[in-house]
């Protein structure tokens, strides 16, 4: 007798659609759960915040300044008069995209060359990693301080400063992938039949990436969170009046005794961010490889 047995109580037991066993193993954990929920929750910030924010990012209400946190301004206001609460959710969007864009276009690149070189080899893989390795053996934060010094601080130098410090990454964990699979018998019999190395390289090679390319572009994610917010910090990123959470932190420091409120906010806000992409990610690495 053919068919599936059924499952206690008398029911069949179908099995889930990929993408709700997907879930269902996310949230099987509260720590992944908290992770991804609470990312998920600052993406719809990021994207509907400005529609509902209660004051605009660089209004001043000239006549409550340094107002403590209240039911008429949940984090208070800061030493100019503005809602520190509207600034910090405007700042989400800000932050979303500068990060999300810089390592998704990190994540293109750094995909693209590795799949491309690692396939290939030979000395155009060697002459692309040795490069890598000697942008990578800069830390991230002075790579970014000696890009913007050069071409100038503004929104779309910072983007394209992380995606310039994160692509070799992204390349490297693409290639250590690529390594171990381009040696294996379903890719040893399409370049047997004459498959074109596109074809190679995109439906058999590809495939076998995605699971730690997911996982590696959660991580920079979370960098660049904590990159954009030291870029604003030190004023070399996006610049003024820009509600950059980084940026709001630098300059509410020199009045923490005053309106202490307006420094803590959007230090919260970034701890929290990266703490729940961290936690994201692990979650979503343990849900690729199927772990309890």
């Amino acid at each position: 007798m053919t068919g599936r047995l059924p499952a206690a109580g008398g029911r069949p037991s179908p099995s889930s659609p990929p993408v709700t066993a997907f879930l269902r193993r996310l949230y099987a954990r509260p720590t992944s759960a908290f992770g991804v929920t609470a990312v998920a929750l600052f993406a719809v910030v990021a994207l509907t915040g400005g529609l509902w924010a209660p004051y605009g990012p660089t209004e001043q209400l000239l006549l409550e300044r340094s107002q403590p946190p209240s039911l008429a301004h949940w984090f208070g206001t800061d030493r100019l008069g503005r809602d520190v609460f509207s600034r910090v959710v405007h700042g989400t969007s800000s932050l979303f995209l500068l990060a999300g864009g810089g390592t998704l276009i990190a994540a293109f690149l750094g995909t693209a060359i590795g799949l491309v070189t690692s396939t290939i080899g030979g000395w155009l893989e060697d002459v692309t990693f040795r490069a890598f390795d000697a942008v990578l053996a800069v830390p991230a934060l002075l790579l970014a301080l000696l890009i913007l010094g050069t071409i100038g601080p503004s929104s779309s130098s910072v983007l394209w400063v992380i995606a310039v410090a994160y692509t070799p990454i992204v390349a490297r964990v693409v290639r250590s992938v690529v390594l171990s699979v381009k040696t294996r018998e379903w890719v040893t019999a399409a370049r047997t039949q004459g498959e074109p190395l596109a074809w190679i390289m995109t439906r058999e090679i590809l495939p076998s990436v995605v699971p730690a390319l997911a996982v590696e572009t959660a991580l920079r994610f979370s960098y660049a969170i904590f990159l954009v917010a030291s870029l604003g910090f030190l004023g070399v990123g996006v610049q003024p009046p820009t509600p950059d959470w980084g940026l709001m932190v630098s300059e509410a420091r020199d009045y923490v005794f005053l309106t202490p409120w307006s420094l803590v906010a959007p230090a919260a806000a970034i701890a929290t961010v990266v703490v729940s992409v961290n936690l994201a990610a692990d979650g979503v690495a343990r849900a690729l490889r199927q772990d309890p």
